[in-house]
């Protein structure tokens, strides 16, 4: 099940911290950069970022979470995560799918991820992401962003 998260609510925002913090540790890991600025999140600054969140759950279970921004006629997407006990289970995709069915109106959807993170980066390109742009962060680590436009 994918529904919008209320962080307002304790629970759910210690959940997406909880999440955040195992799935984005995993990229760290990979890419070899610990300041991601996922990892410094508290539930003050996951409420204040404007952000809508989506969560998909497994057995009422947190297993991943996306959150994105939308302005004239584009989604951001800003943090996708999926708790590491849910990866390679299609739980990535589904959120994506989901947003994509949820936003129709929706021209262009953008996203950005570590240049080494090679499993983001083939999920974004099978869901049909296009590479844009690619800048270093800080030495010998790169992003990448990513550009799916509807036709």
């Amino acid at each position: 099940m994918i529904r919008l998260l209320n962080l307002n609510d304790n629970r759910e925002a210690l959940q997406v911290l909880a999440l955040q913090q195992a799935s984005y540790r995993v990229e760290a890991d990979i890419i070899g950069f610990e300041d991601i600025p996922p990892l410094m999140d508290s539930m003050d600054s996951l409420r204040r970022s404007g952000e809508s969140f989506l969560g998909s759950f497994e057995d009422e279970e947190l297993a991943g979470m996306l959150a994105y921004t939308k302005a004239k006629g584009q989604v951001t997407i800003c943090r996708l995560g999926v708790h590491p006990d849910y990866f390679r289970k299609g739980t990535a995709s589904r959120l994506l799918l989901h947003l994509e069915a949820a936003e129709p109106g929706i021209s262009r959807f953008v996203v950005s991820t570590g240049s080494l993170n090679e499993p983001a980066v083939r999920l974004y390109k099978k869901h049909g992401f296009e590479p844009t742009e690619e800048w270093e962060v800080a030495e010998g680590v790169a992003l990448t962003t990513f550009r799916k436009d509807r036709k």
